[in-house]
């Protein structure tokens, strides 16, 4: 009696998809994009077919939609996914150093503004409710108070 082992060949994944996902995926996403990215791509070569053309498409596509992302966001949203993408590169403690320094220099400035520009005014704000100023027509949310600078 012949013992005949059949192997299963492991079916390869990218990122937890098939060849055949990765392909739809690549087609669904590459119509999101616009005309000058799409004559880019097939200008430099990438393909749907072929497994390694299939991710380095798939990768290309994520990087032009990451793009368009990045283009509408706001200049602090932009700082901050710079901040994120460089943090990628440090480790935690170069990144509590880092904004131990900053927070030092942050503190300094404070301290040179308030040398220049010193607050010698105090404020202080009534809120009680026998306040002297009363309005004619004052509504039932509405809240009257007084300031007085010392």
């Amino acid at each position: 009696m012949t013992n005949f082992m059949h192997h299963q060949k492991q079916k390869k994944t990218f990122q937890g998809m098939s060849y055949r996902q990765i392909q739809c995926n690549n087609s669904e996403k590459k119509n999101k994009l616009n005309t000058h990215d799409k004559i880019w791509l097939k200008n430099n070569g990438y393909k749907n077919i072929g497994w390694d053309n299939v991710i380095n498409l798939y990768q290309k596509i994520q990087d032009f939609l990451d793009k368009g992302e990045l283009k509408e966001l706001t200049l602090e949203e932009l700082f901050l996914e710079a901040d994120r993408i460089g943090n990628k590169y440090f480790s935690n403690q170069e990144i509590q150093d880092f904004h131990s320094k900053l927070a030092k220099e942050v503190n300094e400035i404070a301290e040179e503004i308030d040398k220049h520009f010193p607050d010698t005014e105090i404020e202080i704000i009534d809120f009680s409710s026998n306040n002297q100023l009363k309005r004619k027509h004052k509504t039932k949310n509405q809240k009257i108070y007084k300031t007085s600078k010392i």
